[in-house]
């Protein structure tokens, strides 16, 4: 299962305010179908099956960062807007939080209806899914989400998580339809997580004789399955630090998106009018589109594109995410009418950071690009959970800190 694999997450209550939900799930809805556009199904079902674009992801929607929230709020969001569009996406999504979770097999039955799939098969990688790692796989962690994504041509992605008794924690179990041999022997591409002594495991190669008979044994090369494991542990402070970031990556951006003349680069000019601050958003959704792998070790630098519902590390400026939403809608609308050029036009802002990258060394206090964005959240509408930014005094207004 390639770029499957799982993360650990500091576990969060509350609920996602409407005014944040419904941004997410526009902006959600317009980044797969830009992935769909320029990779096809398979990547998407690649993306949500690798742990660290995942929170990525969800960063760039606004939710917090590292929390456990992310899950939920992401697949619950997608669900609502993919869905009623799945017969020309060509993607479904079952399941959910809950009782939802337990409805995941009518669902299956429902899509393989449509689609001609084997609805059986896919009622049974769901249900084996989850009792590898709710029972076969006794780690302490119960699951209490399980959501399946299933294309038009069979493959599929899960995402579940499990919230642990004692210590506070969930984590989040990806799997991968891809190279999949066996449910029941070394399923996984890896499972680590923070020691909890002895536990059972019964997909384990050791307890084949236990197993005998249930499913045909696992033939995957045990190097190949270590190197393709991606584990993602998310530590336990709320804020921003500059540890959670790769500097040389988040200098780059925003020297790129503030500092320079988006008129300088031709490739950029059908942006034009667009603001500083609207094309770091932009810049950072279009890293989520075309970034490789490699790009997502720090999910936190992608909460610099829409900020977090709590705050950190700065309000959700609205104003900005209705103008990333809006550009990429309209990007994806023309280039479903043949003029793929406003999309390209926000494509290439990530080819742009790329090359700033190359040569570029970090010399800026993250500090200060955060208590600029809290000062200037008020002219962005910016909001939290807790209500509307306020302006600061005695800071100018339309003052702009240089940060290089």
């Amino acid at each position: 299962m390639k770029q499957s694999g799982t993360a650990d997450l500091p576990l969060h209550y509350g609920k996602v305010p409407p005014w944040l939900y419904e941004r997410m799930s526009s902006l959600g809805l317009s980044i797969i179908e830009a992935i769909l556009s320029d990779y096809g199904k398979a990547e998407v079902l690649r993306r949500l099956a690798d742990p660290f674009w995942f929170q990525s992801f969800g960063a760039v929607l606004g939710m917090d960062w590292h929390s456990s929230g992310i899950t939920t709020s992401v697949m619950g969001a997608l669900k609502r807007t993919i869905n009623p569009a799945s017969s020309s996406l060509g993607i479904y999504i079952c399941g959910g939080k809950g009782k939802l979770s337990r409805e995941t097999p009518i669902e299956l039955l429902r899509v393989a209806e449509r689609t001609g799939l084997a609805g059986d098969q896919l009622v049974r990688a769901s249900k084996l899914s989850a009792k590898v790692d709710n029972t076969a796989i006794q780690d302490g962690y119960q699951l209490y989400l399980h959501n399946f994504v299933v294309a038009d041509n069979g493959s599929w992605t899960v995402v579940q998580q499990g919230m642990h008794g004692r210590d506070g924690t969930a984590r989040r179990y990806h799997w991968h339809s891809e190279n999949l041999r066996s449910f029941i022997e070394e399923p996984h591409t890896g499972i680590n997580g923070i020691p909890q002594g002895y536990i059972l495991n019964l997909t384990a190669a050791s307890a084949a004789n236990n197993r005998n008979g249930i499913l045909a044994i696992s033939r995957e090369d045990s190097s190949k399955v270590t190197r393709d494991f991606a584990r993602l542990m998310m530590p336990g402070h709320h804020d921003v630090r500059s540890s959670d970031v790769d500097l040389k990556r988040l200098g780059a951006l925003l020297y790129v998106t503030r500092e320079s003349h988006p008129d300088n680069f031709e490739d950029l000019l059908l942006l034009q009018g667009v603001g500083p601050r609207t094309m770091q958003s932009l810049a950072l959704v279009s890293e989520v589109i075309h970034g490789a792998p490699s790009r997502f070790k720090d999910p936190a630098r992608f909460s610099f594109a829409h900020g977090g519902k709590d705050g950190h590390p700065f309000p959700v400026p609205i104003d900005i995410y209705d103008d990333s939403i809006q550009i990429l809608q309209k990007g994806i609308e023309k280039s479903k009418l043949g003029n793929a050029d406003k999309l390209k036009t926000i494509n290439k802002l990530h080819e742009v950071v790329l090359q700033a990258e190359a040569n570029f060394t970090p010399k800026f206090d993250m500090r200060q690009v955060i208590e600029q964005e809290r000062r200037d959240s008020w002219k962005h509408d910016g909001r939290t959970v807790f209500g509307k930014a306020q302006k600061h005094s005695p800071y100018a207004p339309g003052c702009q800190l240089s940060l290089f």
